[in-house]
């Protein structure tokens, strides 16, 4: 990866992570999944690349995901985000305060396991006044291909 490209994904990092300290390095490690999908590592740090260019943390980094607002849904409804479908408005059973845009992840109730992670679709005191409706676009979740591809990665990195 250019240094022009590793400064660019720096930055929107430093943007779109506020909460979480960015490391000063050199070099971004990338593994391409499929075109336009990559999976990032930047010292420590685990990142997903989607294909709208949004970079999420990487759902095995809790560490990282805390960091972030969250939202806890219902047990009926995890069978669905496995399978990326959106967070609905009616699984959520518990929010965090968020911003439309914001990263946010989503936590099964009875475990408190991250399951997905993906942008807020809406303002979180306007989600919670909504009886049904698209809360959160789900990006990566467990299963997905960024999953299952990091399991092959992660001895290299």
């Amino acid at each position: 990866m250019s240094k022009k490209d590793t400064e660019k994904i720096l930055k929107i990092l430093e943007k779109s992570w506020e909460k979480v300290s960015i490391p000063k390095v050199k070099n971004v490690k990338i593994f391409e999944i499929e075109e336009n999908k990559s999976i990032l590592v930047i010292d420590s740090m685990v990142a997903v690349l989607t294909a709208n260019d949004s970079i999420l943390p990487f759902l095995g980094k809790t560490e990282i995901l805390d960091k972030f607002p969250s939202v806890t849904v219902d047990s009926g409804s995890i069978r669905f985000i496995c399978n990326g479908a959106k967070i609905l408005r009616p699984g959520i059973v518990d929010f965090e305060s968020f911003k439309k845009d914001d990263i946010v992840g989503v936590k099964d109730e009875k475990f408190k396991k991250y399951l997905a992670v993906g942008l807020a679709l809406e303002d979180k005191d306007r989600a919670h006044g909504m009886e049904k409706g698209q809360i959160i676009n789900n990006l990566h979740y467990v299963g997905d291909k960024f999953w299952n591809a990091y399991k092959e990665i992660s001895f290299r990195i």
